[in-house]
């Protein structure tokens, strides 16, 4: 059975290659989007980050530069504070906000890299 994934990356990102690595050496067929010039839509990622399973805080990708900008200039106890509308919006805004990559595989999304969660989600498929 083929398996296909939609890979939202950053070509720069070394988990991104490390995920992509992985996704290749078991056959898996993706189709990729540069998730800093094509973020997904508001609509998209909270439909994303719903069948996630996770908050939409641990969607941010809290050691890059946007995120600390971010910090810098509003204080970490207003960004603590934000919203999941708002944080939302701020990740639909900057690709760079959100902890990539992002696979979408069927119904099931992953974000980041973790070879069990990986292995969980494409090895019964």
């Amino acid at each position: 059975m083929s398996q296909r994934a939609r890979v939202y990356h950053y070509a720069a990102c070394g988990t991104c290659k490390k995920a992509l690595k992985w996704l290749a050496a078991r056959g898996v067929a993706c189709e990729l989007t540069p998730i800093v010039e094509q973020p997904p839509s508001r609509a998209e990622l909270a439909r994303l980050i719903a069948a996630s399973g996770l908050p939409p805080r641990k969607w941010l990708n809290t050691s890059g530069g946007s995120y600390r900008a971010l910090v810098e200039a509003r204080g970490k106890a207003a960004v603590e504070a934000l919203t999941d509308a708002e944080l939302i919006g701020l990740l639909a805004a900057d690709g760079k906000m959100i902890k990539r990559p992002v696979v979408v595989a069927g119904e099931r999304v992953l974000v980041g890299f973790s070879e069990a969660a990986y292995e969980a989600a494409f090895a019964s498929r």
